[in-house]
């Protein structure tokens, strides 16, 4: 039925919506996670990962946006949807269905939100057990990321503008949890057209200097229309 400020009223109970937020940056050495510590009941104390109660008036991307912007300061960042968690259980206080993403950030661009005295970057080795189903929706997240990245070069999302080639392998390393050839890396990176050599460099180590490479991203749209998996 519908009542006079129009606002629908149904006799059925229904759930309350939530949007989880996996948030991703990259150190340069490790893949971290942002964690954020509960100052309230239920798991008070814990680690949780970012999220909140969606508002009437927003999309669950919108939600998802605007705790990441809460979280980190960031707007316009990657984010993907990858599950939805629906256990009857899963939140103690009432019935709770939330809808998960991941986002991918450079740490350098994060500023803090409201919550930073709070808010932590983990190793994914260091985190502790984190509040409700927080761990099960944390390793999925890194499942996805996994997959994704043999779909789309979004690890370049983690990166400065421009990076090395080291730089590059040792994201990928990390994602994939693998260890790779540095002239194979090198050959399979520069053959897919992926990469812009820049005439910048970077002392890289006492004896030699590193090229700096940007992401092409008009050869990225092109492959992604046409399709391509990118395998090691």
């Amino acid at each position: 039925m519908q009542t006079d400020n129009k606002q629908f009223c149904y006799k059925y109970p229904h759930p309350s919506v939530t949007t989880d937020c996996v948030i991703f940056g990259f150190d340069g050495n490790k893949l971290k996670v942002l964690l954020i510590e509960r100052g309230i009941e239920p798991f008070k104390g814990k680690w949780a990962l970012p999220g909140g109660f969606l508002k009437m008036d927003e999309s669950a991307e919108e939600g998802a946006r605007r705790e990441l912007k809460e979280e980190t300061g960031l707007t316009g960042a990657y984010i993907r949807q990858f599950h939805a968690f629906t256990a009857p259980d899963r939140d103690p206080r009432e019935r709770v269905i939330t809808i998960a993403y991941y986002a991918l950030v450079r740490l350098q661009d994060v500023k803090g939100g409201d919550d930073a005295a709070r808010a932590q970057w983990m190793s994914l080795d260091e985190v502790p057990s984190l509040a409700f189903d927080h761990d099960q929706i944390l390793r999925m997240a890194e499942r996805e990321l996994r997959r994704q990245i043999h779909f789309e070069p979004i690890g370049f999302e983690l990166l400065p503008e421009k990076f090395t080639m080291r730089a590059l392998q040792q994201l990928y390393e990390a994602i994939l949890d693998v260890r790779f050839d540095r002239r194979n890396f090198y050959n399979k990176m520069t053959h897919l057209g992926l990469l812009n050599q820049s005439d910048d460099t970077v002392r890289q180590s006492a004896k030699r200097d590193a090229y700096l490479y940007t992401f092409n991203r008009d050869m990225y749209e092109e492959m992604k229309q046409k399709g391509f998996r990118l395998e090691f």
